[in-house]
């Protein structure tokens, strides 16, 4: 089917297949249903992991998570607790698993390049026996997403290499970009308070004011 854009497009695998060619054996021997001794080593590094998921109708959303190294619980091989800290109350993605369970998860870990990846199940929980080890500054979530494991595998550093994503040689400044309160300006016009919006958060931010 042809894009608005443009009419050469790829319709199916024989046709992505004849442009990439298959993937080694060796590469698809990297993908496990289990964690091992060696990859849970990526988890219990890793402060910042992607979520991904999708409603019923496959519209998709990706997440940041992120807190203290190894904020990710591994309760065995098969089966991972990803505490809910208090956010915007969105809950895209909590929502999202209501829908259609299906989650994908890349674990970074800082300086590394190689990331791991890990494709499953999701059951939203609110036992306090899992969440109470969650805790943080004193305070247990009220919430997590249980994920159990069925695809689990390291992905190779080259978009990092690629990017240069840990050379601070390529650091953006912040005030290089917009801020919130701008971009909340631009969507709701010139009398939204784009400053007292930005210094308000900012305050916030620096009494960790909803962080746990």
């Amino acid at each position: 089917m042809a894009h608005r854009l443009t009419a050469h497009t790829i319709d199916d695998e024989a046709a992505l297949r004849a442009l990439l060619g298959e993937p080694t054996a060796i590469v698809c021997a990297k993908v496990s249903d289990r964690l091992n001794a060696l990859t849970r080593r990526f988890i219990e590094e890793s402060p910042f992991l992607c979520l991904a998921t999708s409603d019923a109708d496959g519209r998709c959303d990706v997440s940041p998570r992120g807190d203290p190294r190894g904020f990710v619980r591994i309760l065995d091989d098969v089966t991972l607790l990803i505490p809910e800290r208090p956010g915007n109350r969105l809950a895209d993605s909590l929502r999202n698993v209501l829908r259609n369970p299906r989650v994908g998860l890349l674990f970074v870990v800082p300086g590394v390049g190689d990331t791991f990846r890990v494709n499953g199940r999701a059951t939203l929980v609110t036992d306090v026996a899992l969440l109470e080890p969650c805790a943080v500054e004193g305070k247990t979530p009220a919430l997590g997403i249980v994920v159990d494991v069925e695809e689990a595998f390291t992905q190779c550093s080259k978009a990092f290499e690629r990017s240069r994503l840990w050379d601070p040689s390529g650091f953006v400044e912040r005030a290089a970009l917009p801020t919130n309160g701008q971009i909340h300006r631009l969507l709701q016009g010139e009398g939204f308070d784009a400053d007292e919006y930005d210094r308000e958060r900012a305050a916030r931010y620096a009494r960790r004011e909803g962080f746990y």
